[in-house]
């Protein structure tokens, strides 16, 4: 089975901002929770998978110099937000950790020590959770500004929970994100190690890889994307390949129209889609899409 989306990660430089954006824009959002490693983030839940807002605390210190089979997630933080604000990090499913880095080990795309941490949260009701996670990491050298990892949660219970699932927009899932490459052809090889998906759609576009029902991870082509997304979407990000777009599936287009108009949020209509630009959110477009039936 492929690999499902299990988060999308939102950095930027002001994470108070960024979650007062967020909640303007109809979306519910967790408690602030603090790393250990300095880092402190909002989660804005699904059933089953998440978008983490994501900044450096007041205590964060940039890791020192490590070994080169561990991965810095606080570092890569870091040094993406000295590049700028945006999609930094993409997470897909796993029950097994270890043996998911094992296969990206065996497939030459990741030979990075699994990493496991626990923090302290919040339920809805108020009352303390501790939550548990082992990440696996992977990496490609044509795609330096991403950070890939496979997310294994250990106490899903305690971290889940409907009540932050019900969003006043109407949004119910992250149906994709979308990358935009000079020569999309030129991942699909990392890309489909890392989804495990051996199928996917190539066009003159790009490459559409289908995780999970109604979710994909698309690579665009620059004229491609400008087409599906508008111009502004594209914003003025770095050079090499980036994860442009999280594409957001909702219930009524027309009511999430309306919350963005109410918020004061710059949007376009491009085609059937709402889409934010992000130069209005934080380094990122977010593309609103009417869930399909």
């Amino acid at each position: 089975m492929p690999r499902a989306i299990d988060h999308v990660v939102h950095a930027s430089r002001d994470l108070a901002a960024q979650a007062d954006f967020y909640t303007r824009l109809g979306f519910t959002l967790g408690t602030r929770n603090q790393h250990p490693w300095g880092t402190e983030n909002h989660i804005v839940q699904f059933p089953g998978h998440f978008i983490e807002l994501i900044s450096k605390g007041p205590g964060f210190k940039t890791p020192a110099d490590l070994d080169p089979h561990t991965f810095s997630f606080a570092g890569f933080i870091s040094s993406e937000l000295e590049h700028g604000e945006g999609l930094s990090l993409l997470a897909l499913q796993t029950q097994d950790a270890p043996t998911t880095r094992a296969e990206f080990k065996a497939a030459g795309i990741g030979d990075f020590e699994p990493f496991h941490f626990e923090r302290k949260g919040k339920r809805a009701d108020g009352a303390e959770s501790h939550v548990a996670f082992t990440l696996a990491f992977a990496r490609s050298p044509l795609i330096p500004h991403i950070g890939f990892f496979t997310c294994q949660h250990h106490r899903p219970e305690d971290f889940y929970a409907p009540a932050l699932q019900q969003h006043p927009n109407g949004a119910v899932a992250v149906a994709g994100v979308v990358i935009v490459a000079e020569n999309p052809a030129a991942h699909a090889e990392f890309m489909s190690a890392l989804t495990g998906q051996r199928e996917m759609l190539a066009t003159s576009m790009g490459i559409d890889i289908e995780v999970a029902v109604e979710q994909s991870i698309e690579i665009l082509t620059p004229v491609a994307f400008r087409y599906r997304f508008g111009e502004a979407a594209l914003g003025e990000g770095l050079g090499e390949p980036r994860m442009a777009v999280c594409r957001i599936a909702v219930r009524d287009i027309a009511l999430m129209a309306d919350m963005i108009e109410e918020s004061g949020v710059t949007f376009a209509r491009v085609g059937n889609r709402l889409v934010v630009p992000p130069s209005a959110a934080f380094g990122a477009a977010l593309a609103f899409e009417a869930v399909t039936d």
